[in-house]
């Protein structure tokens, strides 16, 4: 495995020789397709996970089956709460699946347990990645509470606009209700709302924003 995969771990430098000799000839790369599931509630504890390419989402499932997106991770990024074993402050499920195809690095749950216990850097990254996500998790909470539904759609739409560096998303209806954590029917009708307005041009599985300042102001 190249060595340049590791170097990517936030707390690589801060490991013993034996320690990154333990993490070397332990680690796995896997490779998922789009939709395909990386970890669910069913599943023996994953451990941590960096992803070399493509992006996860990670969200709860309710008993009734409906979905509730917490965050996405993407290249270069770490997650631990799919180690929530080797944590005991942390009693919480999450489940993710690949929004693309992805290719992620797993530092197995046994081994970060062991490196948890021996290396204090291990154990600090551990609890401020899973502080960091729980901010994000705090973040979709927000949203879904306070925020009205046109805001939410206004706000996701920027967003992706800001990441994919285009004004053009290329998305279903289906997939931006699963994202905001909303129902298609709801979504759909705002978008055409949006285009009634000319903010946005709608398409065969995608939206153009036509005008972003008015969609930034339904934000504010």
């Amino acid at each position: 495995m190249e060595k340049e995969l590791f170097d990517k771990l936030p707390f690589w430098e801060n490991l013993t020789e034996k320690e990154k000799d333990l993490v070397a000839q332990s680690a796995v790369i896997k490779t998922y397709e789009k939709a395909e599931i990386i970890h669910s509630s069913d599943d023996l504890c994953l451990g941590a996970i960096n992803i070399i390419s493509g992006e996860v989402r990670t969200f709860m499932m309710s008993d009734e089956g409906r979905e509730i997106t917490l965050f996405k991770i993407g290249e270069g990024e770490t997650c631990v709460l799919s180690a929530v074993c080797v944590m005991d402050a942390i009693s919480f499920e999450v489940q993710m699946i690949a929004e693309d195809k992805c290719e992620i690095l797993i530092i197995t749950a046994a081994v970060l347990s062991k490196l948890s216990e021996s290396n204090i850097y291990v154990k600090c990254f551990m609890y401020e990645t899973a502080t960091e996500r729980f901010s994000d998790v705090m973040w979709a909470m927000q949203q879904l509470l306070f925020l009205r539904i046109d805001q939410r759609i206004a706000s996701f739409l920027i967003d992706e606009s800001v990441k994919n560096k285009s004004d053009e998303i290329q998305m279903t209806h289906e997939q931006i209700a699963v994202q905001i954590n909303s129902a298609r029917e709801v979504v759909a009708r705002m978008l055409k709302r949006f285009e009634s307005e000319k903010i946005v041009e709608l398409g065969r599985g995608k939206i153009t924003i036509t005008d972003k300042e008015n969609l930034k102001r339904l934000v504010l």
